[in-house]
C-alpha cells in the first residue's frame, strides 16, 4: 500500500435488534488503498456492519467516520455520493432492464443536468449523457461483459449477474468499494474470474476495498489485512499470516475440541 492514511474508521458501534447484540463495541480502521476482508463465522454480524456503513442499519451507539463525517447521521443516497458503493449477498439488480441500462442507472449520482435537458436530449443533457456512457463501456470492457451489455439481467446464469452488480457499483466511481460475498454460488471459474476483476480494481483503480468472503483460501491470498468478527464482537484483527495462525481466530471457527 503506497499510503498509511485512514480512510474509514469505525469507533465503538454497538448494533442490536430488540434484545439481541448483534455488533458488540466494535473498533478499527480501514487504510485507504487497502483491500480489508472481514471474516468470521455466519451470524458473526459481517452483513449488518456494511448495512452501518451505508446506514441501512443506525447504530445504538458509536460513530463510522469517513471524509470527516459520521455516517450514522447522513441518509444512504449522500453516503453514496460521498464515495461509497458496495454490492449485495443476495443480488439487487434491476432484473427486467439489461446490463447497460443497470449500470447507467448507477451513474445518476453524478448527473447535474436538469430534468429538462435530459429529456430533450439537448446541451449539458446530451454531453453528460455521452460521458456517461463513456465510463459504463469502459466497465462494461474492464469486466469482459460485451457480450451480455444488451441481454436482459434477469435472464442472466448467477455469475453473470454477479459481475453485472460489481460493474454497477464501479459506475459509481466510489473510493471505498464494500463487497458482500461477491462469490457465493459461484463455481470455481468464475471465482477466478472475479478474484481477478477486485484485484484489478484494486491496482489499477486505486480503490480502497472491504470484503466479506467465506472461502478463506481466497481470502488469505488477497487480502492485505484481516479482522475477525464472532458473535458481533472483533476477536482479531491482522495480516493474513497473522490470522491463519491465530489461535483465538481458529477455536472461533472449529470448536475448543479442534485446538
Amino acid at each position: 500500500m503506497a499510503e498509511t492514511s485512514t480512510q474509514l474508521s469505525f469507533e465503538n458501534v454497538f448494533l442490536s435488534f430488540g434484545g439481541t447484540l448483534a455488533l458488540t463495541d466494535v473498533s478499527f480502521k480501514v487504510i485507504k488503498g487497502e483491500i480489508l476482508a472481514i471474516i468470521g463465522p455466519n451470524g458473526a454480524g459481517k452483513t449488518s456492519l456494511l448495512n452501518c456503513v451505508n446506514h441501512f442499519y443506525s447504530p445504538d451507539r458509536g460513530g463510522i467516520i469517513f471524509k470527516e463525517n459520521d455516517l450514522t447521521k447522513i441518509p444512504p443516497h449522500k453516503i453514496a455520493k460521498l464515495g461509497i458503493a458496495r454490492t449485495f449477498q443476495n443480488l439487487a439488480l434491476y432484473s427486467g432492464l439489461s446490463t447497460l441500462d443497470n449500470l447507467m442507472a448507477a451513474r445518476h449520482i453524478h448527473m447535474k443536468s436538469n430534468m429538462i435537458q435530459s429529456i430533450i436530449y439537448w446541451g449539458m443533457g446530451q454531453k453528460e449523457d455521452i460521458e456517461h456512457r463513456r465510463v459504463v463501456e469502459e466497465i462494461i470492457s474492464f469486466l469482459e461483459i460485451e457480450h451480455i451489455r444488451k441481454a436482459i439481467v434477469g435472464a442472466l446464469p448467477h455469475g453473470l449477474r454477479k459481475r453485472v452488480e460489481l460493474g454497477r457499483a464501479l459506475a459509481m466511481e466510489p473510493d471505498v468499494l464494500l463487497l458482500d460475498e461477491p462469490m457465493t454460488g459461484m463455481n470455481v471459474e468464475e471465482k477466478e474470474d472475479m478474484a481477478r476483476f477486485i484485484l484489478d480494481i484494486h491496482e489499477i483503480r486505486k480503490t480502497t476495498i472491504m470484503l466479506i468472503e467465506h472461502d478463506m483460501g481466497l481470502v488469505m491470498d488477497i487480502a492485505d489485512r484481516v479482522v475477525v468478527l464472532d458473535f458481533g464482537s472483533k476477536i482479531a484483527e491482522g495480516t493474513p499470516e497473522e490470522i491463519r495462525k491465530n489461535p483465538i481466530v481458529i477455536q472461533a471457527y472449529l470448536g475448543e475440541e479442534h485446538i
